[in-house]
């Protein structure tokens, strides 16, 4: 009962950062969708100019239902804008655009961390949703079983349910630097394709960087689950011992 109020304690603060993370990336990116960027480019324009001028063909610019659902999925290789982000002409849009670009070019370039998110993103995809059901039902078969036959397999189901955490965790830690490196390759992109300004650029950090800040607090949540994890398992080895 102890570990589980620290638990709660330690997540609270981490669940309420999230609140407000989530809250600052959709007011940052509401303020600055009111100002229009002065080269007049929308979201659209933003995306396959830069890639035409980079020379980067075979990826399509297409529009999404939803607002800041903007993402790129280089297995079908699109460019996924949202509605708010597709059409709009303003300093938000071509951040957000423009952030997508970057990460067709770390593609493109071979960026290493990259590399390693797309690596496990099919691995991390089965063992997110995998992880917390194989904890449960170990930790349940080893209830029923410890006294009776003294096997701990319900144990080794709690550790391939940690590993399985602990991937989901690892891609959350990997994609901090990709977003951030993508963020700076949007900034640098607009600026030397004349689709912002330099006095624009500060403008679109504050919604790249708002945008960052939710990849943060995931990370921050999933790590604190992770711990939680761990302790469950050292109880395991303790009980054992």
């Amino acid at each position: 009962m102890y570990y589980y109020l620290l638990f709660l304690l330690i997540l609270l603060p981490f669940l309420a950062f999230s609140g407000w993370a989530s809250a600052k990336v959709n007011s940052t990116y509401a303020a600055f969708d009111k100002v229009r960027n002065r080269s007049c480019m929308t979201g659209y324009d933003t995306a396959t100019r830069l890639m035409r001028n980079r020379g980067v063909n075979g990826i399509s610019v297409n529009r999404v239902d939803g607002r800041l659902t903007d993402h790129y999925n280089p297995v079908k290789g699109q460019v996924n804008l949202s509605m708010s982000t597709y059409g709009s002409a303003s300093v938000a849009s071509v951040a957000v655009a423009a952030h997508e670009i970057g990460h067709v070019m770390q593609k493109e370039k071979g960026y290493f961390p990259y590399k390693i998110r797309r690596a496990l993103v099919p691995i991390t995809n089965i063992g997110s949703r995998l992880a917390l059901p194989v904890m449960i039902v170990g930790v349940l078969f080893d209830l029923l079983l410890w006294q009776t036959s003294g096997l701990p397999y319900g144990e080794w189901m709690v550790y391939i349910g940690i590993g399985m955490y602990g991937l989901s965790s690892l891609f959350m830690l990997v994609t901090l630097p990709v977003e951030y490196n993508a963020s700076r390759r949007a900034k640098k992109m607009l600026v030397e394709d004349g689709i912002l300004a330099p006095d624009e650029v500060p403008a679109a950090s504050k919604v790249l960087n708002a945008a960052a800040l939710t990849y943060v607090a995931s990370l921050c949540i999933s790590l604190v689950y992770f711990l939680r994890f761990l302790v469950i398992a050292l109880s395991f080895l303790r009980r054992r011992d």
